[in-house]
């Protein structure tokens, strides 16, 4: 999953209706609990004055690129030619969302991947001598080095002995993370900052190196442990005309606000129709 973030962190989406409108929706037919589906276009045309847009200090600081600020700041500006209004905010347990997650999805990973074995599910090794060897070589076929990494490590934080020191401890500071975010929504609307602290990388470009590909994660991690609806809106290009990407996140039940706060800057701006350097038109 993260390759896949990896190339699309910063990737216009140029049909915004036809893409994230379409999915949300096929989402909340299959999963609302809901007797009528959510009508997530019902702001769509809003005017966004007004709006308070939070900024935290912790997604503005040392590591960040100096393109990527540029581009944000620009972005954010626009907002404010829109009539938004930008207030700064704290989410103080940002830097520990990297840990955090990097406990509880591999827990999960580990757990939820352990059906596939070759017996039920998924692909099956076409040589073996037991069933035992069956499992061995099912697994190491079938799963990648990434998913390796993964399962090793879930299954290390779910041993005994060290569920508690870990996968717990983990899961109680993912409920600190969320009740910040609960913090900050009663001084603002939405939250905002860069995506990654770089500019998108190059397909490939990071693939042999993990803890990279972590690391860039620090700014859309804590939305996700929290369970908060977030997008990324393209607001520019960086070095080497890589692209750059605002990250917006909406509290609970709030994905037609942001929808909308999404669709009033590319309405006003063209960085959604922007190529990447080398990218054929």
């Amino acid at each position: 999953m993260e390759n896949v973030c990896e190339n699309l962190r910063h990737r216009p989406f140029v049909s915004f209706q036809s893409t994230t409108m379409k999915t949300l929706l096929l989402l909340a037919s299959l999963f609302s609990t809901a007797a009528v589906a959510e009508d997530f276009s019902r702001v769509l045309h809003q005017p966004i004055a007004g709006l308070r847009i939070g900024l935290p200090k912790e997604f503005f600081g040392e590591g960040l690129a100096p393109d990527v600020r540029a581009a944000v700041d620009a972005a954010l500006s626009q907002y404010e030619k829109l009539g938004a209004k930008l207030v700064p905010i704290t989410l103080p347990r940002t830097e520990l969302s990297i840990p955090v997650y990097y406990i509880i999805a591999p827990a999960e990973a580990s757990s939820n991947l352990s059906r596939f074995d070759g017996v039920k599910f998924g692909h099956r090794a076409d040589k073996y001598t037991d069933l035992i060897d069956m499992y061995k070589k099912t697994r190491a076929e079938g799963f990648g080095d990434e998913a390796k990494r993964r399962i090793m490590v879930g299954a290390y934080v779910l041993s005994h002995g060290y569920y508690d020191a870990y996968y717990l401890q983990a899961q109680k500071i993912r409920r600190m993370i969320a009740d910040d975010f609960q913090q900050a929504f009663t001084q603002c609307d939405v939250i905002a900052g860069p995506v990654a602290p770089t500019v998108a990388w190059k397909l490939g470009d990071k693939s042999d190196d993990p803890v990279a590909n972590y690391l860039a994660d620090i700014f859309t991690l804590p939305a996700s442990l929290a369970g908060l609806p977030g997008m990324s809106v393209p607001v520019g290009l960086g070095a080497g005309g890589m692209p750059v990407g605002l990250q917006l996140i909406g509290n609970y039940l709030q994905e037609a606000q942001l929808l909308n706060v999404a669709h009033q800057f590319q309405l006003a701006t063209h960085w959604h129709t922007a190529k990447p350097q080398g990218v054929a038109a």
